[in-house]
């Protein structure tokens, strides 16, 4: 859970301390405000008074009190004497997110009309929708979210908090943690936020929720959540599973609702090692622990009959005593059910084989098993600990294994990684034994090469390479190289999900730094030809790829986004240790309506929409006079004819018609957004359909061109 308090007197609550290095005349306006004093504030105000003035503890101004007592004529009265809407508190917080946290929407109209930014954050990353949405301000809520507040938008944060895990927790995670069950509703059902977001720990609003919502409306948040599609088998702290954290709270309602949830995963184990089934018997909660066993939980996840006895619980003792599980019998073939598909029947034989156990695995290294050759031994399916799983078979003393298994005990416990289950060791063989995938990246790609993309919008590779990029991400963060990013090594399993895999020749930072920064450098390039090889449904064999120079690579690019991403992976400007955590937010794993929010927001500035053609933003934005080529030169001849007609109508009796400017097109893309959806723009909406979609195809090299205009300054801001 993230312990930053935003609102603490440290970095930013209202202080009654002494406020000595404030002018007499600026004390006594702060206390008027306090106090609510209208006519003394005004005599303060017209004799000079500050009205910006901060106080010391936090940094509050007499306008962030205002709003604080929730009083429009007071903070009208202050922005009259001159005081600043923009002014930060120490934690970075403007009065316009301040107002999100009580929720008045009339002041919150009042900074907009000052110029907010709906979206801007402070320096703990809260917007005014993420305050609204924590705090359970409903109207406020519905008020930001139509004023065009992102709602999927991250807490933005350091650097150093990010390497540190924190932040990332987007408005519904807040919302489902501190129990407010209709806005977590309204967010679910009406705003269409993102269920299964994650946050800088990789931890979604449901597993966040179980481990710390204290609410007796727990159950309820839950069930909104995983009937929207929530990952029951996400890991939050200490490697704990919604199901684990359930039987934590001790909620049988709770456990009951995620047992029900299809493919969720009875036998996952926290960072100790433990089930469900083991922590409800330490609990002693025989309901629960009933219920897991009705549902089929391994009873061999430890001494539950001693535990049981030393915890003097007689119940248990007695049920246990009485209890005659599947897996302590010798079912038939007709009790016992594989979960894959593709390597069921061969798993059911070896379920029925007798044959002795390796520790907690059963295995038979016969061709039959064999999922795949390898250079030292080969990979078998295998069943640990009653688990159907992927046997890595290595000579005892082989380096390989040992980068296996290094690997993934140090950065395995993710989705996106095969999850490592244990090994075993017998007659000079070391057995690595994983979780069971179906197929890999390349046989996947081979059956679905021909299946039609939504809407020309390839969301399926985008998710695909996000999963591998955030794996990467974690491999180098953790001072690891893969050394072997190929399609055949990236596995997808019965859900559809992608875990990267075979980690026998990673490689540990320990080297000299030429060396590390050699092989990170050709890391993040075989994640380039990645790249063009999942864009492209793998027609392009990887091989060919891995044979081709970088410039042959970035120019089969079928995007401007796909081209970008793979340059910046073969030519990286910052630190190449870093550079995947920087590219994960690259336009390439934006949706398209993301993409179309964030033009929005761009054309949404003052500058641009008051033509500013001094301003920053602009010259930002200007095109080089010998540039290449894009297709938003000319941009007004681009747009249909009607369109452009009808919304050149609104400037026409200032005869200040849009221009073929890139500032322009993002405020024509501003004003389609603010205002297709109105009866009077009917027709504007036949003609171009899903504005995202017109956008992206129209003018297919804008939104690159602005992320690589404003990446590096303020205006980043406006990008997911």
């Amino acid at each position: 859970m993230e312990t930053t308090n935003h609102n603490t007197p440290q970095d930013g609550s209202t202080s009654t301390s002494s406020q000595e290095t404030i002018g007499e005349d600026n004390y006594l306006l702060i206390e008027a405000v306090k106090t609510a004093h209208v006519d003394r504030i005004q005599q303060l105000l017209e004799s000079g008074a500050d009205a910006n003035v901060c106080e010391d503890t936090g940094g509050w101004t007499p306008l962030h009190n205002a709003v604080q007592l929730g009083r429009v004529d007071i903070v009208e009265l202050l922005l009259h004497h001159g005081a600043d809407p923009h002014q930060r508190k120490r934690n970075g917080a403007t009065p316009f997110i301040t107002a999100g946290i009580y929720g008045d929407v009339r002041l919150l109209q009042i900074f907009l009309d000052r110029g907010a930014d709906v979206n801007e954050y402070d320096s703990n990353g809260f917007t005014a929708f993420m305050e609204a949405a924590e705090n359970g301000k409903i109207e406020a809520l519905r008020f930001l979210f139509e004023k065009g507040a992102d709602v999927n938008l991250r807490r933005e944060t350091t650097e150093e908090k990010r390497r540190l895990k924190q932040g990332g927790a987007t408005a519904l995670m807040s919302a489902a943690e501190k129990g407010h069950t209709e806005v977590v509703r309204i967010l679910l059902e009406d705003m269409k936020a993102e269920v299964d977001a994650r946050d800088n720990k990789d931890r979604n609003a449901l597993i966040r929720t179980l481990l710390h919502c204290d609410s007796k409306d727990v159950e309820e948040i839950t069930h909104l959540l995983l009937k929207h599609g929530a990952n029951p088998n996400v890991r939050g702290d200490q490697g704990k599973t919604p199901l684990i954290a359930a039987v934590e709270k001790k909620h049988t309602g709770l456990v009951r609702m995620i047992l029900n949830q299809e493919g969720v995963n009875i036998e996952d184990t926290d960072s100790q090692g433990e089930t469900a089934l083991l922590i409800a018997v330490k609990h002693k909660q025989k309901e629960i622990v009933e219920l897991l066993c009705a549902k089929g939980a391994s009873t061999k996840c430890g001494d539950l009959l001693g535990i049981a006895r030393r915890n003097h619980d007689a119940a248990l003792v007695d049920f246990f005593l009485n209890y005659a599980p599947n897996d302590q019998t010798s079912p038939s073939d007709d009790v016992w059910l594989p979960h894959s598909s593709r390597w069921g029947k061969a798993l059911k034989r070896l379920h029925s084989m007798s044959r002795p156990n390796i520790g907690k695995l059963k295995i038979f290294m016969d061709d039959e098993f064999k999922i795949s050759r390898t250079s030292e031994g080969g990979i078998y399916l295998g069943l640990y600990d009653d688990r159907e799983a992927a046997v890595k078979v290595f000579p005892e003393d082989s380096k390989r294994a040992c980068n296996e298994v290094s690997c993934l005990q140090r950065c395995g416990g993710y989705s996106d990684f095969v999850t490592f289950y244990g090994s075993e060791t017998s007659k000079a063989c070391l057995y690595v034994c994983m979780s069971l995938c179906e197929e890999t990246l390349e046989e996947f790609l081979d059956e679905r090469r021909e299946e039609p993309m939504e809407n020309m919008e390839d969301k399926f590779s985008r998710d695909v390479l996000l999963t591998i990029f955030k794996a990467v991400q974690r491999l180098h963060s953790n001072g690891y190289t893969h050394q072997d990013l190929q399609p055949q090594n990236i596995l997808i399993d019965s859900e559809k999900a992608v875990h990267l895999a075979d980690f026998d020749e990673s490689v540990q930072g320990m080297e000299d730094p030429q060396t590390i920064k050699r092989d990170l450098e050709e890391e993040v390039k075989a994640l380039g030809r990645l790249v063009l090889y999942m864009v492209k449904r793998g027609e392009i064999p990887f091989k060919t790829l891995k044979a081709q120079n970088n410039e042959e690579v970035i120019e089969k690019s079928p995007n401007e986004e796909t081209k970008d991403l793979i340059h910046c992976l073969f030519y990286p400007e910052k630190n190449v240790r870093n550079c995947l955590e920087d590219l994960i937010g690259h336009p390439f794993f934006w949706t398209w309506e993301s993409r179309y929010r964030a033009l929005r927001n761009v054309g949404n500035e003052s500058d641009i929409k008051t033509r500013k053609n001094e301003s920053e933003l602009l010259k930002q934005l200007q095109p080089e006079p010998l540039g290449p080529s894009r297709s938003f030169y000319w941009w007004t001849s681009k747009i249909d004819r009607c369109v452009m007609k009808k919304m050149n109508r609104y400037y026409k009796p200032s005869n200040n018609y849009y221009q073929d400017t890139v500032g322009d097109l993002l405020k024509f893309i501003r004003n389609i957004g603010e205002h297709i959806n109105e009866d009077k723009n009917k027709r504007i909406k036949e003609r171009i359909g899903e504005p995202s979609c017109y956008f992206q195809k129209t003018f297919p090299d804008l939104v690159i061109y602005v992320y690589k205009k404003l990446q590096n300054t303020e205006y980043k801001r406006h990008f997911p």
